[in-house]
C-alpha cells in the first residue's frame, strides 16, 4: 500500500510518501517538506501565532493535496513537541482538521521515543543486542533504552535545539555565560534521568537519530548524505567536545557554511552540541552511531503492524 506520513515537528513540517506492506522495508516514494520552525512563532507564553498556525494550515492544505495526487491510500499525521507545548494547539489542530479533514494526533513525548527506539530497533536488529537511542529535536530530547522492541525506559526532556536557543541565547555568537548557563541547565536536567535509565544495565549499542546529531556527526567528518543510508556513521566524545567550542565562538551564518549545516538549523546548532555533549558524557557513551530511521519510519512501522495480516500482492498481479 502506498502510505503517508505528516510529521508536524517543531523545525520542519514533512510530507513522507511510502511504498510499504507487512514484512518489507518501506521504501520511499516522494518527500514535501518546509522547516517552519515553530518553536520560533511560540508567542505570549508558547501561545502559537496566528501566523504560526495560518503557515501550518496553508503546508497542511498543500500536502494534502499532494498525498491525494500521489495515490496515498492512508494519511498518518502527527505532531510533537511545538504543538505539543502551545497552550493553543488543540484549537490550531481542529481549525485544520475543519478546513482540511486532516486529523492530526499530538504524540506525547513518551510516544516520540518509543516510536523512534521501534524505528532504531528494525534498523539495527536484534543482534544490537541493548539499545540506548537519543534523539534531538527542535523542541525536546527522547532518550530510550530496552532489548526489545518496546523499551525499558523511554523518557523526554524540554531539551529541543530550537528551544533552548530560543530561551538562553540573546546574541549571535551568544555571550560565553551565557553558554555556561545553558550547559548547567542541560546537564542537571539529563542527570536526573541518569538513574533511570541506568538501573537497565549498560547498552550494547548506543544510537543517535535525528537532524542535529546528523549535522554534528557530518561537520566532525562522517559521510555526507549523498553516500546513501548504508554507510555507517558514528559521532564520537571526544570530536564533539572539540566542536561544540568552536560552534560557540561562530556565528549562525559561519555554522552554516560547515558541510551538511543547513542555513535554517545553523543557529540552533550550537544548542544542540551542548545537549549532545551532556548526554553523550552523563551516560558515558564515547562513541554513537548515527541511524537513518527515526520517529517518522517508527510512525510507518507501527502502523504497518496493525494492518491484517496477509500476503503481499505480486508485483506483476
Amino acid at each position: 500500500m502506498r502510505l503517508g506520513v505528516l510529521d508536524v515537528g517543531s523545525n520542519t513540517v514533512h510530507l513522507l510518501v511510502m511504498d510499504a506492506h507487512q514484512g518489507a522495508r518501506p521504501l520511499p516514494a516522494f518527500s514535501h517538506k518546509e522547516e517552519l520552525r515553530l518553536t520560533e512563532h511560540l508567542v505570549d507564553g508558547d501561545r502559537l501565532s496566528e501566523e504560526g498556525a495560518a503557515r501550518l494550515g496553508a503546508f497542511v492544505r498543500e500536502a494534502a493535496r499532494i498525498a491525494e495526487d500521489k495515490g496515498v491510500e492512508d494519511l498518518v499525521a502527527f505532531a510533537t513537541s511545538a504543538v505539543r507545548d502551545a497552550v493553543n494547539g488543540e484549537d490550531v489542530l481542529a481549525q485544520i482538521k475543519a478546513d482540511t479533514r486532516v486529523d492530526i494526533q499530538v504524540l506525547s513525548g513518551d510516544d516520540e521515543a518509543r516510536l523512534t527506539f521501534l524505528a532504531v530497533r528494525r534498523w539495527f536488529g536484534w543482534s544490537s543486542g541493548r539499545l540506548l537511542v537519543t534523539d534531538i529535536g527542535g523542541g525536546s530530547l527522547e532518550i530510550a533504552s530496552g532489548v526489545d522492541e518496546e523499551p525499558d525506559v523511554a523518557v523526554s526532556l524540554p531539551l529541543g535545539a530550537g528551544r533552548l536557543t530560543r530561551d538562553w541565547f540573546t546574541a549571535d555568537p551568544p555571550d560565553p555565560e551565557e553558554v555556561r548557563a545553558l550547559r548547567r541547565h542541560v546537564r542537571t536536567e539529563i542527570a536526573r534521568t541518569v538513574g533511570a535509565v541506568a538501573r537497565y544495565g549498560r547498552p550494547d549499542h548506543a544510537v543517535a537519530t535525528s537532524k542535529t546529531f546528523r549535522q554534528l556527526a557530518r561537520i566532525a567528518g562522517a559521510a555526507s548524505s549523498s553516500e546513501g543510508p548504508y554507510v555507517k556513521r558514528t559521532l564520537t566524545h571526544e570530536d564533539l567536545v572539540e566542536w561544540t567550542a568552536r560552534l560557540a565562538t561562530m556565528p549562525a551564518a559561519r555554522r552554516a557554511e560547515l558541510p551538511g549545516v543547513s542555513a535554517g538549523r545553523a543557529a540552533q546548532l550550537l544548542a544542540g552540541a551542548v545537549v549532545a555533549d551532556a548526554a553523550m558524557d552523563l551516560f558515558e557513551l564515547p562513541v554513537l552511531e548515527i541511524c537513518p530511521w527515526a520517529l517518522r519510519e517508527g510512525v510507518i512501522l507501527r502502523r504497518l503492524d496493525g494492518l491484517p495480516m496477509g500476503r503481499p500482492p505480486l508485483a506483476d498481479q
